[in-house]
């Protein structure tokens, strides 16, 4: 199941980090390495700490935002060292490894990291439906981002080991909540109940439960439904409800 595993690296700044963490993914059965942003994948230092995941190193993919990286996962795991209002509900590795594992049995999974100098940032945790933060020792929070990965992978490779848990439900693939979210946003300006200056706020206390719940693709369809009625009503489908009601036709 670890080949379902997909390591995202957001912005990463060293070569050597890449390298490192490509051979972490070799010594756990993950295969495919993501890279948003621009990366030096084929420097001297990328394949030197690589050593025998340099299979894994030449076959990363780039991708311009996190979003396209993540477009058919069915689950998004960020990993954060940071608390704070919109980083509540985190889990350690150990904690969420069973909910990976199960996922990994579905379909794909995304294991997100941030750049080395702040890690990831609000906007990037956004399609996040799961946070890690690593427990450490409270003078020094920060972890190198190999030694990050190393753990991550090591939890959940146990459990994908020794557990073989199955999946309680098929996610809906990211693409397709981000679809959902896109006409969520619209609709829920239109009339008024999100902030213009600052819609993501709210939006991503949905993004959190709704994560949290585990959004298969019907309930994406319902959601959908309903968000583009909400929409439609705000727009004109109030005039043609209220002359239904004035004539006494049914309304649906």
């Amino acid at each position: 199941m670890m080949a379902n595993l997909r390591v995202v690296l957001v912005r990463p700044r060293g070569s050597g980090n890449i390298g490192s963490i490509a051979r972490v993914m070799k010594n756990f059965g993950a295969r495919e390495l993501a890279i948003v942003g621009a990366a030096r994948t084929r420097s001297f230092w990328a394949r030197a700490m690589a050593v025998h995941g340099r299979d894994v190193l030449s076959d990363a993919k780039c991708y311009a935002t996190i979003r396209e990286a993540i477009a058919d996962c069915n689950l998004v795991v960020g990993t954060t060292a940071r608390s704070g209002l919109y980083r509540n509900h985190n889990q350690t590795p150990r904690e969420a490894a069973p909910k990976i594992a199960a996922a990994l049995g579905a379909g794909k999974v995304a294991l997100v990291f941030g750049p080395e100098d702040h890690g990831l940032s609000n906007k990037d945790i956004e399609t996040c439906q799961l946070l890690v933060t690593i427990p450490t020792d409270s003078e020094y929070h920060a972890l190198n981002v190999a030694q990050a990965a190393a753990i991550c992978l090591y939890e959940v490779f146990v459990v994908s080991t020794t557990i073989r848990p199955r999946a309680e439900i098929r996610r809906a693939q990211a693409e397709h909540v981000e679809r959902l979210f896109d006409i969520m946003r619209a609709s829920l300006l239109k009339i008024g109940f999100l902030d213009s200056q600052n819609p993501e706020h709210m939006l991503l206390a949905f993004r959190r439960f709704l994560g949290r719940a585990g959004l298969e693709d019907k309930d994406v369809r319902i959601l959908t439904g309903m968000f583009r009625q909400i929409e439609w009503y705000a727009d004109r489908g109030w005039k043609v409800v209220e002359e239904k009601e004035k004539r006494g036709v049914k309304i649906r």
